[in-house]
């Protein structure tokens, strides 16, 4: 079973911050109640749950949300007042919930569950009025626009993260535009190189083998013209696979390894290495496995690692032995090439090859040959000398075509390289589902106000028309008729009386009115209770609010 990963460092400093203001609010809360407080209850319960609350809204923000409006419906089970400290709490978890959480239909559905367990429990504990005003509306508040808001601000965040990930998809295809147009203006090189530069070397070719032709030449000179002449002809037919390889991909048809005016030189490995040998170089070398019908392009990839670890062994390690070892495989050859030191005598005074391992303008070239050609080349030290090794595949990998671009779209180079219109589209997109956040952070609380806003505002409206002031209570006396009182009284009384209010003794054959003697919402007030004989008035009293 894997390991839980632990939260960083900043995530225990965020919660513990986060815990650490809902808990003032928390104390303070129980410090306005005072004697009628439980320590328990109403202080260390609703830490404890905070403390795991918290920590919790980072995995499972709705269950979160869950544990925080459990303790509001707690609070509706308060003979006091409905109201407690952890509605700024639900608030905050109901926020990290909108942040958090992409979906929708989980959250709703959260949501949904505290508004179901808070009218339950006023149906179960049958509270007063005040008590279901408030599970109407402020716990309802509590929950809906701050996670609207949290939505609200993923959405901001997310668009913003776009638009920085569309700034670096546009600098990367710049960067990209500039390759191209770099590896453009190689390939215009090269093949001016190719008719300029081949073209000479064609007459040099051609003059060489004129003069092989003169009577007054040796056979030793005649053999010396002639490997010339083979040796400009060879240079001309890598200048054009040169060009080949740079210019544009050939057709689906051509076979691999063939080059834009013909077949490769006929030069191979063996030739090399023979003529190395015949030059005095201590090279010795080996082939393993079935020798495959190379492509073309492969095969010269695999003479040109050879020729260049062979080139710099003599430059850098002169006298140095040479081990040579291809090893051919069902797929694939592999190639390495490795020299011994210089001998001590021959070692000073010759160029160290390079620390790094990428030695000069050579390999690095020989680097991006190997690469066009799907494989791979490695080069550094080992055992004190050299080590070159090339895994080239036998089958070259195709060029993409670039895909056809719509009707006035700049030609930047192959489309496939090109982030930016997926970035576009993404961005587009975050910048739709924001403008959708933003309208229903402003369309759902007038949704949620016009179902709501009915029943709580009908009981607002009962909760302050009956009430009874303090002064005008004063000034009622028993005996009096409705219609001396009539001034005095409101225009209709308090029709949810609570029940020990109801059970109170009354005068023998009278009914009894009940009004509120202050306009709070949020809290119990003492009622008044005027007893009425017919329309006279034969008592008065005051019934506290909660039941001793």
């Amino acid at each position: 079973m894997p390991r839980p990963r632990t939260p960083p460092a900043r995530s225990l400093l965020v919660d513990g911050a986060l815990w650490a203001v809902l808990a003032a609010a928390t104390g303070y809360g129980f410090r306005d109640a005072g004697q009628a407080a439980s320590p328990v209850a109403d202080l260390l319960l609703p830490l404890a749950v905070l403390a795991v609350a918290v920590p919790l809204s980072r995995g499972r923000p709705g269950a979160a949300v869950l544990l925080v409006n459990g303790l509001c419906a707690l609070g509706l089970a308060d003979a006091a007042t409905p109201a407690n400290a952890q509605v700024l709490s639900l608030a905050a978890v109901s926020c990290l919930l909108g942040v958090r959480v992409a979906q929708v239909r989980g959250p709703l559905l959260v949501l949904a569950a505290c508004l179901a367990t808070d009218v339950t429990a006023c149906a179960a504990l049958r509270v007063p009025p005040v008590w279901w005003f408030y599970a109407l509306t402020v716990l309802p508040a509590a929950l809906l626009p701050p996670w609207l808001a949290g939505r609200h601000w993923r959405g901001r965040r997310e668009l913003v993260r776009e638009g920085w990930r569309l700034a670096r998809s546009l600098e990367e295809r710049q960067h990209l535009v500039a390759e191209r147009a770099r590896l453009t203006e190689r390939a215009d090189i090269a093949a001016d190189m190719h008719d300029s530069l081949g073209h000479t070397l064609s007459l040099v070719a051609l003059r060489a083998g004129a003069l092989e032709l003169s009577p007054d030449l040796t056979d030793r000179d005649r053999a010396d013209l002639a490997e010339l002449r083979g040796t400009i002809a060879d240079a001309v037919e890598h200048l054009r696979e040169t060009v080949a390889l740079l210019h544009e991909p050939r057709s689906p048809g051509a076979e691999a390894g063939t080059g834009a005016d013909g077949p490769a030189g006929k030069d191979t490995v063996e030739d090399l290495l023979g003529r190395a040998v015949a030059s005095g170089v201590p090279v010795r070398w080996e082939r393993r496995g079935a020798v495959p019908a190379l492509p073309s392009l492969v095969e010269r990839g695999m003479y040109r690692v050879v020729r260049e670890a062979l080139t710099n062994a003599v430059k850098h390690a002169p006298g140095g032995a040479v081990t040579v070892a291809i090893d051919h495989r069902a797929d694939r050859t592999r190639v390495s090439v490795v020299n011994a030191p210089a001998p001590a005598a021959g070692r000073a005074g010759a160029p160290a090859p390079r620390a790094d391992g990428t030695g000069g303008r050579g390999l690095t070239g020989l680097q991006e040959r190997v690469t066009m050609l799907g494989g791979t080349l490695r080069a550094g030290p080992h055992e004190g000398g050299f080590r070159v090794t090339a895994v080239l595949p036998h089958q070259a990998p195709p060029r993409r075509a670039a895909r056809p671009a719509p009707p006035g779209t700049p030609a930047y180079g192959d489309a496939d390289l090109d982030p930016a219109p997926r970035a576009a589209e993404r961005l587009a997109a975050v910048r739709r589902a924001a403008r959708r956040r933003s309208l229903a952070a402003f369309a759902a609380p007038v949704a949620a106000a016009a179902f709501f806003a009915p029943a709580a505002l009908y009981l607002a409206w009962q909760l302050t028309t009956g009430v009874l002031p303090p002064s005008r209570f004063d000034q009622v006396r028993p005996g009096q008729s409705r219609a001396a009182l009539t001034p005095l009284l409101p225009a209709r009384a308090f029709p949810y009386p609570p029940d020990h209010a109801r059970a109170a003794p009354r005068p023998p054959g009278s009914r009894c009115e009940f009004y509120r003697s202050g306009r709070d919402l949020l809290e119990e007030v003492d009622l008044y209770r005027l007893c009425w004989s017919g329309d006279t008035l034969v008592s008065k009293e005051t019934v506290a609010a909660y039941a001793r």
